[in-house]
């Protein structure tokens, strides 16, 4: 069996997405299939480093996003079948999508199709698109159960579609201890400090209710933290810093803008605290890699994250910047040790419940999956 993984629409590998194909294809590139991933061809050395080139089919298109988007709707059909594969990944799911599949196609979706109060996230015609794409897809792949309800509301019929859950790079997100391997740091933010890892792309991921929860959790406890937001600003980061501003804590709030994949690990490591205020998440994965990492967790009860983090995370109402607060300081480290025993309890318990979210078995069940569809 031969499978193409399209990697256009993964913004260079600098996103969950492109984060899914890198390491998709490095527990599948031994298997016993053909899998070839293509994309634009100045990307690469993103996904092959360590491996056969020949892995990556390399496109030459200009590095604009209306020139992607032209040869996804004029020319990728023509490439899918002069690779003749026998099927296609689509990991950026409803998006860089041809007009029809010249081969089976599977969409691997990751994000809310109809937001949780079930009113469409964007227009009527585009989501018409989107619906007919799903229709069309020879599978669908949901990375959470909450994602496979959201398209269920969609009108798409439940037996279509597959949950496959992402997993876990332990070569990075791995809990430090006394005897891991020494390596140099290479930031430099002063500890203790507490870690949001999100882009700044969406009011409902909170990053202003987290700022002012964090100014209550300082004025409360007087602790030394620092908040350190860590992610590719997008169009709603005028207003994050308008509020970081006038935060009266300004001096202890990093914007650490995009943190590359292979340090996120140790900014995990050192922090204190994960904390994840986002309402907006289909998969939630930046918390169980802070569990691996051996870092409590704080999280919003909403989205797919309690299904991800299960009974191993603090929960808040992350529109309440109060109970922010108080989850904030159930955690942090304190100089007396009042937070001792529920952080190494929550701690315990995450290392063992992130250990099912495993990129080999991710890798084994959508090959099988796809073998699956296509024999029907």
């Amino acid at each position: 069996m031969r499978i193409g993984i399209n990697a256009f629409g993964c913004n260079h590998g600098r996103s969950g997405i492109g984060s899914y194909v890198y390491s998709l294809i490095r527990n599948l590139a031994k298997g016993a299939h053909d899998v070839q991933v293509f994309g634009p061809q100045f990307d690469k050395y993103i996904y092959t480093t360590g491996l056969d080139p020949s892995l990556y089919e390399g496109v030459l298109v200009e590095d604009t996003e209306f020139s992607e988007n032209l040869f996804i709707k004029t020319g990728l059909n023509q490439l899918l079948l002069r690779q003749n594969y026998d099927a296609v990944l689509f990991p950026a799911g409803l998006h860089s999508l041809p007009l029809n599949f010249a081969k089976p196609s599977f969409l691997v979706i990751q994000e809310l199709v109809k937001n949780a109060d079930g009113i469409p996230i964007l227009s009527s015609l585009t989501q018409m698109g989107q619906r007919s794409a799903l229709q069309k897809a020879t599978g669908i792949i949901a990375a959470s159960n909450y994602i496979k309800e959201n398209l269920i509301t969609l009108g798409i019929n439940e037996k279509a579609i597959q949950v496959i859950y992402n997993g876990i790079d332990t070569d990075i997100f791995y809990q430090h201890t006394e005897t891991s391997p020494k390596k140099p740091r290479s930031f430099v933010i002063r500890r203790p400090y507490i870690l949001y890892a999100s882009s700044i792309s969406d009011f409902g991921k909170r990053h202003i209710e987290l700022i002012r929860g964090f100014d209550l959790f300082k004025k409360k406890t007087g602790l030394p933290h620092r908040l350190v937001i860590a992610g590719s600003e997008g169009k709603v980061a005028s207003a994050l810093h308008q509020a970081v501003l006038s935060s009266p804590f300004v001096s202890d709030i990093i914007l650490a803008g995009y943190i590359e994949r292979s340090q996120l690990g140790d900014f995990y490591a050192e922090s204190d605290v994960c904390v994840f205020p986002s309402e907006v998440e289909g998969v939630g994965l930046p918390v169980i890699e802070a569990m691996a990492c051996g870092v409590p967790v704080a999280c919003a009860h909403a989205g797919a994250l309690p299904e991800i983090a299960g009974e191993c995370a603090v929960y808040f109402n992350a529109t309440d910047p109060t109970d922010i607060a108080s989850a904030l300081e159930q955690l942090a480290t304190t100089p007396h040790d009042s937070t001792e025993l529920k952080r190494s309890q929550l701690i315990r318990q995450a290392l063992d419940w992130v250990t099912r979210y495993n990129w080999k078995k991710t890798a084994e069940q959508t090959i099988a999956y796809i073998a699956e569809k296509l024999q029907k």
